[in-house]
């Protein structure tokens, strides 16, 4: 009988969601295939069918307990168009970007400090007991509290912005609900004058590990690929708003300057049987070449420059190390993710001086239509939501990909990867080949229950199999 083997991690630690990763080993335990699987149902997409167009940018927050504003705004963006309001009023457009510059703030925050610098800081195979958020805490006690802390303020925007600092309801069809008190405002400015030294401490963190471990790192799971985000009409990075731009691993463009809401003529969802998460692809390319990658990485990728001059420079220093071109490194995303964190403090601070958000005119309406798509860049990536409703305001088509969709082709690629690598030849698997792995995926920041559509909570798996699919070794930890 043939020896083929399976890995199985169940589940996979320090990400938002539940999943599972299989490692398919052959005779001679080298490592023929590893894929992420997403086991849980997908309901949103289904469920939200019927309800009334108002209640869907509340709705959908549910989705995701990490990255509920990004679901918000994309949906309030969607509902926009449905109401015909073509352009916000400067109030409410203001009022939404500070809200989202406080959620991608907390939530970079959260992945880098809490989740991924136990890696970065201890090593991948430092004790499992002294890896993690506790072991920094220990360590680096202050590092722990300028994480909290920081976290802490970009949930107050988020409060102050959308009513409370988890499924909030600041964002409506066609505007906003509440403009920024001058109390409320003047509480914001006492603290981020403070936060644009954290967070360029941070970023030196990330930045500093990324060069120190550059040679290593450049062969983690780090690969040539397509890369897309939205852009300003001017190629600056913009988080909020903008149109769909594509490279190609030389920095040539796919397409770019193309309006969201003609994204379902770029791009196609593809499905496999082994996953309930889609591989999305650029549809001119075709499955084998038309994927990408989406995220902070993708971003810095694409974007011509950055708005804010203490992120520009960033920008620029990440760029330098790839000459330009876009950066294939996975674990770049870490940098990159903190140069992101820099921009929003920086912007941040400037709309706290910008007197439109004491402005009272919240909402706007014009021609009624059936149809609305809404694209924002969350703290993952690109997020798309897309409805049409019926003549009594109900929901009758919804469609939704989110970041992690977006990159699971690439996730794949990076687990592979990194197990040829790491888990090849070894008769045995060990925590700190497994956790090799999580690295990798971590890299990403998954939403899996986003990526899913699905309630409640969703463990990870590695699962060892071999040739003929028998389950020779299985690791699951407890979250």
């Amino acid at each position: 009988m043939s020896k083929h083997k399976i890995v199985e991690i169940s589940p996979l630690t320090r990400v938002e969601g539940h999943g599972k990763v299989t490692i398919h080993l052959n005779e001679e335990n080298e490592v023929q295939d590893a894929r992420l699987h997403i086991v849980e149902f997908r309901g949103f997409e289904r469920f939200i069918q019927g309800r009334l167009l108002w209640e869907v940018p509340v709705i959908v927050q549910r989705l995701c307990g990490i990255c509920p504003v990004s679901h918000h705004l994309a949906a309030a963006k969607a509902m926009d168009q449905i109401v015909g309001a073509k352009q916000l009023t400067p109030t409410a457009e203001k009022m939404r970007r500070l809200m989202h510059y406080g959620q991608v703030m907390q939530s970079h925050v959260l992945h880098f400090f809490h989740l991924c610098s136990p890696d970065l800081l201890f090593g991948f195979d430092a004790p499992v007991e002294k890896r993690n958020i506790f072991g920094i805490i220990n360590e680096y006690p202050e590092l722990a509290v300028q994480a909290v802390k920081m976290r802490k303020y970009g949930q107050e925007i988020i409060e102050k912005t959308a009513g409370k600092k988890i499924h909030g309801t600041g964002a409506i069809a066609g505007g906003i609900n509440k403009n920024l008190s001058v109390e409320e405002r003047d509480h914001l400015r006492q603290d981020i004058d403070e936060m644009i030294p954290w967070a360029q401490e941070a970023l030196e963190l990330a930045k500093n590990y990324t060069l120190d471990n550059l040679d290593y790192i450049k062969g983690f799971g780090s690969f040539p690929s397509n890369h897309m985000s939205l852009v300003r009409e001017d190629g600056a990075l913009d988080l909020y708003h903008g149109n769909l731009r594509a490279l190609d691993h030389k920095g040539e463009a796919i397409f770019d300057q193309v309006d969201y809401r003609s994204y379902h003529e770029r791009l196609v969802e593809e499905v496999r049987s082994w996953s309930y998460m889609k591989f999305p692809f650029i549809k001119d390319l075709g499955t084998q070449d038309g994927w990408y990658r989406v995220g902070p990485l993708a971003r810095m990728n694409t974007a011509s420059f950055i708005d804010t001059p203490l992120a520009n420079k960033a920008h620029q220093e990440l760029m330098a190390v790839s000459d330009g071109k876009p950066n294939p490194t996975t674990l770049a995303n870490h940098w990159a993710r903190m140069i992101e964190v820099l921009h929003c403090v920086e912007k941040i601070r400037e709309l706290l001086y910008d007197d439109d958000l004491q402005g009272t005119d919240l909402i706007i309406k014009g021609d009624r239509q059936d149809e609305g798509i809404g694209v924002i860049e969350a703290p993952r990536g690109n997020l798309i939501h897309h409805y049409r409703v019926d003549e009594n305001d109900q929901v009758q088509f919804c469609n939704l990909i989110v970041s992690t969709t977006h990159n699971n082709e690439a996730m794949n690629r990076a687990i592979g990867g990194v197990a040829r690598k790491f888990i090849s030849k070894e008769p045995k698997i060990t925590e700190g080949m497994l956790n090799h792995v999580e690295v990798a995926v971590r890299a990403y920041d998954p939403c899996l229950s986003c990526a899913t559509h699905a309630l409640g909570q969703m463990p990870l798996e590695i699962e060892l199999l071999d040739h003929t699919g028998v389950l020779m070794d299985k690791k699951a930890k407890d979250l």
